[in-house]
């Protein structure tokens, strides 16, 4: 049973992206989330573990929830954020700019553009435009005011 577990994680890595979804669709009976692949690839192995194997014990789910609610006060929107305001590791920005699209890959401490690691998206947006920008407004995860 394991090999048949593994292979199928396994081949999560090479499926198009409707593929995914699809298994999605099929293990979870919801649509899917419009969250990068990485994080339906992630998902989708803990599904087919826990249906292979089972899930957590329901006196650990328990436990986990009341933790969340300490950390949040129950407010769910609080606890799709980071603490820091990031945006979560894997995310992929993409900014279309006189008509090229930029992508950038966040990482835990760091962007990542055209293969080259940036401390900033201010300095991507400036490598980008020529110009001194706010990196924040320029991929546009932050409004007048605030955070999109």
């Amino acid at each position: 049973m394991t090999d048949k577990v593994l292979a199928r994680i396994v081949a999560l890595q090479a499926m198009p992206i409707d593929k995914l979804k699809q298994t999605w669709r099929d293990l979870y009976k919801t649509e899917p989330p419009a969250f990068n692949r990485r994080h339906l690839e992630n998902r989708l192995a803990y599904r087919i573990q826990e249906l292979a194997y089972g899930g957590l014990k329901p006196a650990t789910v328990k436990r986990l929830q009341e933790l969340g609610e300490q950390l949040d006060g129950g407010n769910p929107k609080v606890r799709s954020r980071r603490v820091d305001g990031r945006p979560i590791a894997g995310t992929k920005l993409i900014r279309e700019w006189q008509g090229s699209a930029h992508e950038v890959i966040v990482h835990c401490d760091r962007f990542e553009y055209q293969g080259r690691p940036y401390k900033s998206l201010s300095h991507i947006a400036r490598h980008i435009t020529g110009t001194v920008w706010n990196g924040w407004a320029f991929f546009g995860l932050k409004k007048a005011g605030g955070l999109a």
